[in-house]
């Protein structure tokens, strides 16, 4: 039995005009029952739901402003889902729509209600169909087409395959649509291979992604073992092939795991507050990842947290120049108290903060990139 992720953009679920694309989606969805009646457990991301609301309101082109976007949300969620739960109800297939925003994967009690109850859908049998609730989102905290979305329900739910349907075949080494001659990157097993690549924000009228924010995904989940595609959905064909595991758009190979659950969820799920520059000593206990990291080692607190804020982990550069970035992890204190005692070993600092942790961060709740 498998886990499936399925991703849709926006320009899969809905042409240039905002219509739903009713045979794109009847495929789509003829092709999640056919894996979901083999046994293999299946869950959708998708966009769209703006623009089914911008075509219900006639609206020429997307709104710009966060309050129309959720408005235009408003309109089209349900109705999107509507879409769903009709066609797979016709193929025997239980559907549930499911709302998920940035908060409810960066706080990490909404985390886990979240996997017991996508979790418990899968147990009965049910496809959950998911979305960002857009109409209680902001523009900081929107997922942008729903691909990092996607990347965290897969990790989330610890899914064997991700695959993120858009309307061109995959990755190329340059926008196809710009540059005729660019070809086609049917594997990648080192991301640093893709450097050189020309991958560009470019997106529908409708949507808000990209193809760098599908590598992103692809990036995200592969470091959980998770082996993702990107794919045209569109083409009828190109789902089941990628389901059957057929040769089909890219595929980015599963990298071994390197972090548990949780430092997965700190790395890439919970937002950083702020950044502590720490000197070269503190730098080497965090990149071997066997010692917390202690005030002593805190050479600068930059921005305002509060205790129990993710925070970036940076190294000072001795010439001067930027920090370079080494982890992220759980803060103890608030930049505020950390101010205080920064570069104090413990003894001192506990004469500062009589209550003071001995850490800043502890080992156990620090990931390192």
């Amino acid at each position: 039995m498998r886990r499936v992720v399925v991703k849709l953009g926006s320009s899969v679920v809905a042409d240039s005009d905002g219509e739903p694309r009713a045979d794109v989606l009847r495929n789509v969805c003829e092709a999640l029952a056919g894996v979901h009646r083999s046994g293999d457990e299946v869950i959708v991301v998708t966009s769209g739901a703006i623009a089914r609301g911008m075509r219900v309101m006639e609206l020429s082109q997307r709104p710009s402003s966060i309050r129309e976007l959720q408005a235009a949300s408003a309109v089209g969620q349900g109705k999107l889902y509507r879409i769903y739960d009709e066609l797979l109800r016709e193929r025997g297939v239980t559907s549930a729509q499911v709302l998920l925003t940035f908060f409810d994967m960066s706080a990490r009690t909404h985390y886990l209600n979240a996997r017991q109850t996508l979790t418990t859908l899968l147990e009965w049998r049910v496809l959950p169909v998911i979305n960002e609730n857009d109409t209680t989102a902001t523009d900081e905290i929107s997922f942008g087409d729903n691909d990092f979305l996607a990347a965290q329900v897969a990790v989330l739910v610890g899914a064997d395959e991700l695959i993120l349907l858009t309307d061109i075949d995959g990755l190329y080494t340059a926008d196809p649509r710009l540059y005729p001659d660019a070809k086609i990157v049917r594997e990648v097993q080192d991301f640093g291979e893709l450097q050189e690549l020309e991958i560009g924000h470019t997106t529908s009228p409708l949507g808000s992604g990209g193809m760098r924010s599908k590598v992103v995904a692809a990036d995200m989940a592969t470091a959980a073992g998770i082996a993702t595609v990107i794919c045209n959905g569109v083409r009828a064909q190109a789902l089941p092939a990628a389901l059957a595991g057929e040769r089909e758009g890219t595929r980015f190979a599963a990298r071994e795991a390197r972090y548990s659950s949780f430092k997965l969820w700190l790395k890439y799920a919970k937002p950083s507050r702020g950044t502590l520059v720490v000197d070269a000593g503190a730098a080497r206990a965090v990149r071997d990842g066997s010692a917390s990291l202690l005030p002593v080692g805190v050479v600068e607190v930059l921005g305002e947290f509060d205790a129990g804020d993710a925070v970036d982990i940076a190294q000072a550069d001795p010439d001067g120049g930027a920090a370079h970035t080494l982890g992220k992890g759980i803060c103890n204190y608030s930049a505020q108290e950390l101010r205080q005692v920064q570069g104090m070993k413990s003894g001192a600092a506990r004469e500062v903060m009589p209550r003071a942790s001995e850490e800043a961060v502890h080992r156990d709740y620090l990931v390192v990139d």
